[in-house]
Order: structure tokens, then sequence, then C-alpha cells
């Protein structure tokens, strides 16, 4: 029988977490505790940890970084082969992706190329001009070329055995993508990777595409997540703060009646990845954040993509918290701060074959939302939601989220997703969630 913590034991946690906080660690040597979250499953999640001397590694720009993962050695682009060999790279102050090789700042004019220029691209492919259909020719081709030049610069691609950590709490990523990719179809290709007390931030894509009939009036759609992992395993993404800042929404301009929307994902984990688990991030400032399942044609992701969230802050985060298919998804003591999100659409994402676990999770919104918001149905069936705290409307606690749902939406959804978790490391009382995670969630104190 599943039992939970005591006051006592939130006391003690509580007291736990703040000694952690202040006492001095190596978080480069430190591994994933064996019962937290999916990651701990199989072989868990050691990273880096038996890096010898020759292999641990302090960064302060990009080219260093880069160089870090591929054993010192130098490259002007990030290799698609990345060393496996067990690594520490501790980032210290703040790194640019969006730089040249002599770590000057490139702004989107300078990754033009063949004569792309955005005016040119809009006044080529005004849908009064062009009509609704995809952009083709030349301006086109030209976008293409500029978009792969950006992405030359900003993707960092991590291999195996690797820890990623922040030195302190002002580590900083900006502006870059980093793609923890393995091989398709290749089982354990890219594995064991930790990426723990960094801020990342601004990732963003200079050259979005136009799709002229995704939606009422077509959208931009952007390449680049902070962190995506494809066809990886047991993978570890702890004590991290993901936000836009100067390229915040915001701040974009709208063409063709829309956002040119720069952003895609936050963390994405996708194409057939597993065993990952995101602890104590804060997430902030974005729309769609967490995509966990590439498509609801990916057949390969069946068996896959089994994930646990626990202890995260999204906070004005506008949907995808996350958004399932396929995967066991456990999440647990996340808090959603939805206060003034004008853009708030959903949090849970209920997709097709998906199994998500939700339990002892706490909402704080305006005295407008409706407990049916919580959800959206993207083609799943089924989900369990147990010990949901909202506070802000007028609701009775806990609230009944998947009823609510039901309530003004067909067809329903069930009420069982077929499995119970057991890998729960601290898992609380909802109500232990406001007080804990806004302490202690994002980059250590």
């Amino acid at each position: 029988m599943r039992t939970q913590t005591t006051l006592l034991g939130a006391v003690c946690l509580l007291a736990s977490v703040a000694a952690h906080a202040h006492n001095q660690r190596d978080l480069g040597r430190e591994t994933l505790r064996p019962d937290n979250g999916w990651a701990a499953s199989g072989s868990g999640v050691t990273g880096g940890s038996a890096a010898v001397d020759a292999q641990v590694y302090t960064v302060t720009n990009r080219a260093e970084l880069i160089a870090a993962l591929n054993n010192g050695v130098v490259s002007s682009t990030s290799p698609s082969n990345p060393s496996n060999e067990p690594k520490i790279i501790y980032v210290q102050g703040t790194i640019d992706a969006n730089v040249d090789d002599a770590n000057q700042p490139l702004a989107c004019t300078d990754y033009y190329r063949n004569g792309f220029t955005i005016e040119q691209f809009l006044a080529t492919y005004d849908p009064a001009v062009w009509g609704r259909v995809a952009p083709t020719g030349p301006v086109e081709a030209a976008r293409v070329v500029s978009q792969q030049a950006q992405q030359a610069r900003v993707r960092i691609r991590p291999g195996s055995n690797t820890t990623i950590v922040g030195l302190g709490r002002n580590a900083t990523i900006r502006g870059a993508w980093l793609d923890i990719r393995g091989t398709a179809g290749v089982a354990n290709s890219r594995t064991n990777i930790i990426v723990r007390n960094i801020t990342f931030q601004d990732t963003f894509d200079c050259f979005p595409a136009w799709a002229p009939t995704d939606g009422a009036l077509g959208s931009w759609n952007s390449q680049y997540d902070s962190i995506s992992t494809r066809d990886s395993n047991n993978v570890w993404i702890d004590h991290n703060t993901f936000e836009d800042r100067t390229t915040a929404d915001e701040t974009l301009p709208l063409y063709f009646g829309v956002i040119f929307q720069v952003h895609d994902g936050l963390v994405d984990i996708t194409n057939a990845s597993d065993l990952v688990t995101v602890s104590w991030n804060r997430f902030r400032n974005h729309d769609k954040t967490m995509l966990i399942g590439s498509s609801d044609t990916a057949a390969a992701d069946r068996g896959k993509l089994r994930v646990t969230l626990h202890h995260n802050l999204f906070d004005k985060i506008g949907q995808r918290a996350p958004r399932v298919r396929f995967g066991q998804v456990h999440l647990y003591n996340n808090f959603y701060d939805l206060r003034g999100t004008p853009n708030y659409v959903y949090s849970w994402g209920v997709g097709i074959e998906s199994a998500i676990f939700a339990e002892e999770n706490f909402f704080l919104a305006d005295r407008s939302f409706t407990v049916d918001q919580i959800i959206d149905r993207f083609n799943g069936t089924t989900l369990s939601v147990s010990g949901t705290l909202v506070v802000g409307p007028r609701v009775r606690n806990p609230v009944d989220v998947i009823s609510a749902w039901n309530a003004v939406n067909d067809p329903d959804l069930g009420f069982d997703a077929g499995w119970t978790p057991t890998l729960n490391f601290e898992l609380l009382p909802a109500w232990t969630t406001p007080l804990l995670v806004p302490l202690f969630a994002g980059p250590f104190r």
C-alpha cells in the first residue's frame, strides 16, 4: 500500500534539503539515487562521475564547451559523434552559443546566406500575394541555408557518460540547443548523462518556417530546444532554470498577423528516448514547454518514453507541461503557477497511447480558472490523477481533475493509466509543494 510522508517527514525533508543547499558539494561527482524516478531504472545514471582528472574541464565559452565534450579537441562546430569517455564539465559564468570562433557575438543578420533577408521573405510569401500554400523557391531555399548556418553554431552535442554542471548559482548557457541524440534503432547509443545547476536562457531560431495552413491564420514554426533527447536513455535533468528573457514572446513582432515565434520547446523528450528524470527545475515564461513523444505514428516510441517529472516549477507556462504520447509518465509534487498567464492553454496533454500518472501536484491560479483547463486531449484515452490541489478559484480540494474535464468534453477520459509508479523518491503531500518548490527548484542556492 502506498503511503505518504507525515508532517514530521515533510519538515525533516525541508531541513535536509536546506542543509544540502548550504553545504559545499562537488555536484560533478554526484549520481542519481536508485529510487529517483524512471532514470534510476536499468543501469541508472552516474554521468561522468568516474572521470579521470584529464577528463574534468572548466569551461567559460562555446569553444571550450565543444572541446571539453570531445576530449579537449578544438572544433568550430560540435561534432555529430561526440566522445563517450566519462567526463565532468563545469560551466563557469555565461556561455553564449551565438558567437563566432573568436567568441564575438553574432546577430541573426550574420547568419544570412544566399541573399536572404527577412524583409524579402515577408514580401515574397505574404498570403495576400503568395496565397496560403507552403513557401517554395529561391527565397525559401535561402531561409533554409541561413537556418543551417545558425544551427551549426548553436547545436551542442554531448556524448554518453557526461556530467555538465554549473559552478555556483549563476552559470548560464544562452542561445544553445543541447542536443542529446543517439542513433535511431541502436539501443544505448547515447546514455548516462547528467545536466544540473545551469540557467538555460533564450534558445531561439532566427529563421522559423512559415506554415500558412497551420491554424486559422498560419503559424511560424521554429527549431531548437534548450535540451532535447532523441534515441537516448538514462538522462537526469536536475536543478536548472529554463527561461526566455531577451527574446520573450511579448517582445516578438507579428508577421502575417501572428507572432513571429522563434522558440520551440524547453526540454523535449522524443524519438524513442527512455528512462529520464526531470527534477527540481524552474520553467518560466514560455509557451510550448515539454513534448514527450515525437508523433502519433512513431511506433518505435511504444514501450519507451518512461519519464518522471517531480518538484518542478512551471511559472507562466502556456502549454505542454508536459504533452505526452505513448510514454508512462509520472508527475508528482510539481508546482504550476498559472497566475497572469494570458496564453495559458493547458498543462497536461493526453496524447495517443499515453499513460500519465499524476499525483500530489499543486496549482495556483486566477479566480476565473476552471479545473477542466488542466487537461487537454490529443487522441489519448486515460490517465490516473490523485491529490491535486488548486488554490485561487473556488473549488473543493483535492479536485477531481478527470471528472472536471469529462463534464465539459466528449468523449470521456478514463481514470486508470494502467500502471503504478514505484520510483518515487521525495513524494510528499501536495500541500508541501508550494513550500518546497519555490525555495529549492532551480540552481542550488
